[in-house]
């Protein structure tokens, strides 16, 4: 296939051979000559540097540059043949063993003393020792001046810098780093879509220039370089994405829902037993104005744990109550949809009371709507939200159902909005004959740049300050494993919070009970068919199963908390029974709840003074943040017991140690996102997909995403479909693919 003929979509079957491209596919997802273009190393290595061996995981498949120190060759006691023993060096101290089974005599006078490779395969350990078993490697020469090379692979890392890639045990870093060679020297340089003018300004250098710089970098300086332009190629089509819908949004037209001086959120405000904070008074100016437009506010409220978003939203709701619509509220769970049911009639007292004897002058009727409710009950809800006597609407799903209409949907607010997708919000919206308001709120802190790439087509507004009365929560690592007495000394604090009044959390990874086939930690939505977890076997390292609620509840009730009153909370449970035994413990007649996350948002219990997490290595940093907040929402201080068995200096220890360190949810929110896969961000996990942020990194490359939304809103407002540039729509749609697109909408 001649150059002018092999473009970036060619198949890779015609570049590199049937075969290889079959494993390309098959391990790696790569299947025309632009995938593995855009398959950029994770690392280079640099001959002479050492790859840091003492730093390897057992269990991890590794890419190592090492040097042969010695070979050993001894006959096998289990059967017959030699195994051969071959010892690297990574230059600091560190070593590896590679065993090779059988008589390979090739092999010992192939990796002779001296010779440095590339050594691919699983961390395995025996007596001590970390070692590879029958590793795939390419050697790179004996490390002599001019001496050439044992294998033809070589050539691919002529220069200083070895590319390692993403690799698979069936394809390694050599074999990938050959086919790109192929497709470099084979194809065509592709059309650069992005427009020189920018390219000048930015300083940024052309595409086919950082794609040959990425796989064979002639200097630091160049890949330096061609890094920075891919990395702003992921930035650039994002932020084009998201100011593009943007700008959809504020040209669609909406009822603007003003505030209305005298009505239901003046005398509201009136009765609240408390003052609002200043930060809520700021965001609540800030929602009315936007309430008060022609056009659909799209607007996020992220806050703290407590920082009081429940009743910024209700004096929302009430504007657009007041200005004779209906407002809604989505929650992800039916003990969320409740508690919010029951908190906002506390709140509202008389006036939300309508039709009843003592109903407020200005009242309107506050509606809950769950898959649960009874046939009687739900046709009575059904018909208030149809007249529109029912100003408020709160419900879980059940809400999205045919059946389920409006006389006039003013405001969405949908809380904890990462647990919904874009169908079922847009369904929600659907059921107003003019695009809603939308609210979306998360308690889960957001950092700057995070709000910037995934919610960058909403407005950010964030409450920092917390209201008056919330306590200080402490926070301590239970090690486990290594201080058992640690353990018990837990279960004595609980009790003796319980001794003086109060009441504790225990939660648990895992629901229990579980039938075969169910599907892994649901989240907790309407229960129905899947929405248990398989039980779970030990996994790959040995580890056993999470601790579980229905397993716990009795051994805590046998043992060290015998004679407390305890309850059992998890999504399994039918909704009534969820709702009875919440009712039951915010009534003080349970001391403990057992649960699983599902308390995690929402459930307000001020008496709640102490949480133990169990395996708490098997949660996000951010979700230990959301679980604590629980603790401490009364006059009372709260207590936070991480229980693990991770071992001191482990990263999962480390991880706790963190969260225990500090209350700053913004701060362990990017703690959370630097172990992360950032790609996650864009939805590489709920579409099963890879990432599609290779090289941009959310946390280092602020400045380069500020830029690049800069320059996405000035090109969008004079080109606002990219019609004058089709080649960067082209390139905008294969980087944000249709999968994470529709991530972003959920905004």
């Amino acid at each position: 296939m001649t150059s002018e003929q092999a473009t970036v979509d060619t198949p890779l079957k015609k570049l590199v051979g049937e075969k290889t491209a079959k494993a390309l596919a098959a391990h790696l997802d790569l299947h025309t000559a632009g995938d593995l273009l855009y398959h950029v190393p994770r690392r280079y290595d640099e001959r002479g540097e050492h790859t840091d061996i003492r730093s390897l995981d057992v269990g991890e498949q590794v890419t190592v540059l090492a040097q042969v120190q010695r070979t050993a060759v001894r006959p096998m006691r289990q059967r017959r043949g030699n195994l051969l023993e071959v010892t690297v060096g990574d230059g600091s101290g560190g070593t590896l063993t590679l065993t090779f089974f059988g008589n390979q005599a090739w092999r010992e006078r192939d990796l002779r003393p001296g010779r440095w490779g590339l050594f691919a395969g699983k961390v395995t350990e025996f007596r001590g020792k970390r070692q590879l078993n029958g590793p795939e490697y390419v050697l790179l020469g004996s490390g002599g001046e001019g001496e050439a090379a044992a294998s033809e692979e070589v050539e691919e890392f002529a220069g200083a810098l070895i590319p390692v890639y993403p690799a698979a045990a069936a394809v390694p870093t050599w074999v990938i780093a050959r086919c790109v060679r192929v497709v470099l020297d084979t194809v065509a340089p592709p059309d650069d879509p992005l427009p020189a003018t920018l390219r000048a300004t930015r300083n940024l250098v052309g595409l086919d220039t950082a794609l040959r710089e990425i796989h064979r970098p002639s200097s630091k300086e160049a890949l330096y370089r061609a890094r920075r332009r891919l990395k702003w190629d992921e930035a650039f089509a994002v932020q084009l994405t998201l100011v593009q819908r943007k700008h959809r949004s504020a040209a669609r037209p909406a009822r603007p829902r003003p505030a209305t001086p005298g009505g239901l959120l003046d005398a509201f405000d009136a009765r609240l037993p408390y003052e609002l904070t200043r930060g809520q008074r700021d965001v609540g100016a800030e929602i009315a104005t936007d309430l008060a437009t022609a056009h659909p506010m799209h607007r996020l409220l992220q806050g703290e744990v407590g920082s009081g978003k429940t009743v910024v939203a209700l004096r929302a709701m009430l504007q657009v109550v007041d200005a004779g619509g209906q407002a809604a509220l989505l929650a992800p769970t039916e003990v969320l949809a409740a508690q919010h049911h029951r908190g906002i009639l506390d709140l509202l007292g008389p006036l939300g009371r309508a039709g009843e004897l003592d109903a407020a002058e200005h009242a309107t009727r506050v509606e809950l709507v769950t898959g649960s409710l009874g046939a009687a009950a739900r046709r009575r809800a059904l018909a208030e939200v149809r007249s529109g006597a029912a100003g408020i609407v709160l419900g879980t799903h059940a809400l999205l159902y045919e059946g389920v209409d409006f006389a006039d949907l003013g405001l969405v607010v949908v809380d904890e909005q990462h647990r919904f997708g874009v169908e079922q919000r847009d369904a929600l919206r659907a059921k107003a004959d003019q695009p809603p308001h939308v609210l979306v709120m998360t308690a889960t802190p957001i950092p700057r740049t995070v709000a910037m790439t995934v919610y960058g087509d909403l407005e950010v507004s964030t409450l920092s300050q917390l209201p008056r009365g919330r306590s200080p929560i402490a926070s301590h690592v239970v090690p486990a494993a290594e201080k058992p007495a640690f353990l018990d000394r837990a279960w004595r604090r609980l009790r003796e919070e319980v001794a003086a009044g109060h009441q504790a959390y225990v939660v648990c990874p895992r629901i229990g009970d579980s039938r075969p086939g169910a599907s892994a930690e649901a989240p907790d939505f309407e229960p129905g068919p899947g929405s248990e977890e398989e039980a779970p076997r030990e996994d790959d390292n040995g580890r056993r199963p999470p601790l579980a609620v229905t397993e716990v509840a009795p051994l805590l009730a046998e043992g060290p908390l015998h004679g407390l009153r305890i309850g059992v909370l998890h999504g399994r449970l039918p909704a009534d029974e969820k709702d009875a035994v919440m009712r039951s413990f915010a009534a003080g007649d349970l001391d403990v709840l057992v649960a699983t996350t599902v308390v995690e948002v929402g459930v307000d219990v001020p008496n709640a003074t102490v949480m133990i997490v169990l395996d708490a290595d098997r949660f996000g940093v951010s979700q230990l943040h959301q679980l604590r907040g629980r603790v401490g929402r009364g006059a009372a201080p709260g207590l936070c017991l991480l229980v693990s068995e991770a071992s001191e200096g482990s990263p999962a220890r480390e991880r706790l140690d963190a969260v225990a360190s500090t209350t700053d949810g913004f701060k362990l929110a990017e703690l959370d996102l630097e172990q992360r896969r950032e790609g996650d961000v864009l939805g590489a996990t709920q579409s099963g997909r890879r990432s599609h942020l290779r090289l941009l990194s959310l946390l280092r490359d602020a400045d380069l995403i500020r830029d690049a939304r800069a320059e996405a809103t000035a090109l969008v407002e004079e080109d606002p479909d990219l019609a004058r540039h089709p080649a960067l729509a082209a390139s905008v749609a294969a980087l944000v693919d249709a999968d994470r697109a529709e991530y972003l909408e959920k905004g």
